[in-house]
């Protein structure tokens, strides 16, 4: 049996297809777009290949007389943290703390790289210095936004017995002080197989998560981690199965996570997203770019992202919606770029609406949950509630105008029961969940929460909106809830429009 979730904004679709894909069963499962973290800040060590990115920016307009090549007229230059050090500095957007672990030549590109990740926030104690050995440092020649060279300065072989022998000490040292482990394997010899080996036995016995980007072809290195994230390509020739359909992507998949013995396989698969492997689960996830720029380091933002996701208890599933995301902002930047958490959040809100109304129907405790944290990214919250039991054009004008007052607007609604005491026995003509799903599907509305209490006032306490909303006929009248927010606000109905006048004038012949 295959399990394959489809996403769209908030909400996860999960669908039960056998393995030729017809679908058995549908269900729903709430999904929050804005992954509200329970440890914002865990402790993650990065594990692998440092490398110094160097960029000469120029110009080109005219040809050698020395040979026919162009002539780059440098007008900057300018280095980043490459391999291991952009997936740590990735990491560090998000708002992780990061220790880094590698093996650097005591040359001035090693001396810059611990410089550079110091400055950025990551620890360097775990840095070794071997004495023969070159730092990795690519240096790129960019033209008019274009790459037109790029050369290599760097040693490739494995690291001396002696490095990889400090560099697994330190790690016994300390890694009970890291809530994850992430291996950015660049085949630079960092990663031997007995130092991968090393940092997933002791992780084992400390209970510790180890999450591996792969290189090269013999991936047994990273036997008993938690998951690796290969691409396409890389799985391919790993798996001896070329990817070409979705069987023999699962075939791939599952031939990884079984033959290594990982809890789960991820493979990235550039513009069709990315696809992850669990025990008798598969599921596939478009990608969630809008627009592709540069697709460097896109690797590392998807690992960072998953181990900060996973550090944070979200299971897979919304860890790796997070990190498609996470490189949908990314490879929309150009260069090694790194994704926060706002611009991922602010990426969704654009991006990640579901066209399936419920997923916008939020419990009370939900809605408490999503309202503290947009509070945390500083936005304005309003508020209004009714019965809306016949939407009708007056209720459509009266939303716009709330919307207006801030940037998210939360809509209370009466449950039947509420409505029966204010009405009457004979409404609300629409049940709640039709209710609720009709002004869920209005784009000016964000939010709906159906509350059965006589009055919304613990619905307004728990969500602390900013700005509480009510029709012009509360003027001069006791508004529930003016006590708890700093700004009421009084909107006019349009004049003739009620959901009684309506319901009037359909009864009539």
């Amino acid at each position: 049996m295959i399990y394959t979730k489809v996403y769209g904004g908030d909400a996860l679709t999960l669908r039960l297809l056998c393995s030729w894909g017809q679908a058995l069963e549908e269900s729903h499962q709430a999904y929050d777009p804005m992954f509200l973290f329970a440890n914002p800040s865990p402790m993650i060590l990065v594990a692998g290949d440092l490398i110094l990115d160097h960029y000469l920016w120029g110009q080109c307009n005219r040809i050698s007389p020395e040979a026919p090549v162009q002539v780059l007229d440098v007008q900057r230059e300018s280095y980043s943290l490459g391999g291991a050090g952009n997936v740590a500095n990735n990491l560090l957007a998000l708002g992780a703390r990061v220790d880094v672990v590698s093996v650097i030549g005591p040359d001035p590109a090693g001396h810059q790289l611990r410089q550079m990740l110091g400055q950025a926030g990551a620890g360097t104690s775990g840095l070794i210095e071997q004495v023969d050995r070159q730092t990795s440092r690519k240096s790129r020649l960019i033209a008019s936004s274009q790459q037109v060279l790029r050369y290599d300065r760097e040693s490739k072989e494995d690291i001396a017995p002696s490095s990889a022998a400090s560099l697994i000490s330190y790690l016994q040292q300390h890694l009970h002080l890291y809530d994850l482990i992430l291996l950015s394997d660049y085949g630079k010899g960092v990663l031997t197989t007995q130092v991968c080996q090393a940092i997933i036995t002791q992780a084992h016995i400390q209970h510790k998560r180890v999450l591996a980007d792969p290189k090269g072809q013999d991936y047994t290195k990273y036997s008993g981690a938690f998951l690796i994230t290969p691409n396409r390509k890389e799985a391919s020739s790993a798996t001896g199965e070329p990817i070409s359909d979705e069987a023999s992507l699962v075939t791939a998949g599952n031939w990884l996570r079984d033959h290594l013995q990982l809890q789960y396989s991820v493979i990235t698969l550039s513009e069709a997203g990315m696809a992850y492997f669990g025990p008798d689960e598969f599921q596939k996830i478009p990608t969630k770019a809008r627009d592709v720029f540069d697709v460097t380091g896109a690797g590392d933002t998807v690992l960072a992202a998953l181990g900060f996701a996973l550090a944070n208890e979200l299971n897979m599933a919304a860890a790796c919606h997070f990190a498609n995301y996470a490189a949908a902002v990314v490879v929309g930047k150009v260069g090694s770029a790194t994704a926060n958490r706002e611009e991922i959040e602010d990426y969704i809100a654009v991006e990640g609406k579901t066209s399936d109304s419920q997923d916008y129907i939020k419990t009370p405790e939900q809605i408490t949950q999503i309202a503290q944290h947009l509070r945390l990214r500083n936005k304005k919250i309003v508020f209004t509630n009714g019965c809306f039991d016949v939407l009708h054009f007056g209720h459509v004008k009266y939303l716009e105008k709330a919307k207006d007052l801030g940037d998210v607007l939360i809509v209370g609604i009466n449950a039947d029961i509420s409505v029966r005491q204010l009405k009457g026995p004979n409404r609300p003509i629409n049940t709640e969940q039709h209710r609720a799903y009709l002004l869920a599907a209005l784009g000016v509305v964000d939010y709906v929460v159906i509350f059965d209490q006589e009055t919304p006032y613990g619905l307004i306490k728990s969500i602390q909106p900013d700005v509480l909303v009510k029709g012009g006929d509360y003027q001069d009248k006791e508004i529930v809830g003016s006590d708890l927010v700093p700004e009421v606000r009084l909107i006019d109905f349009v004049e003739g429009h009620s959901s009684t006048n309506l319901i009037h004038r359909m009864g009539q012949p």
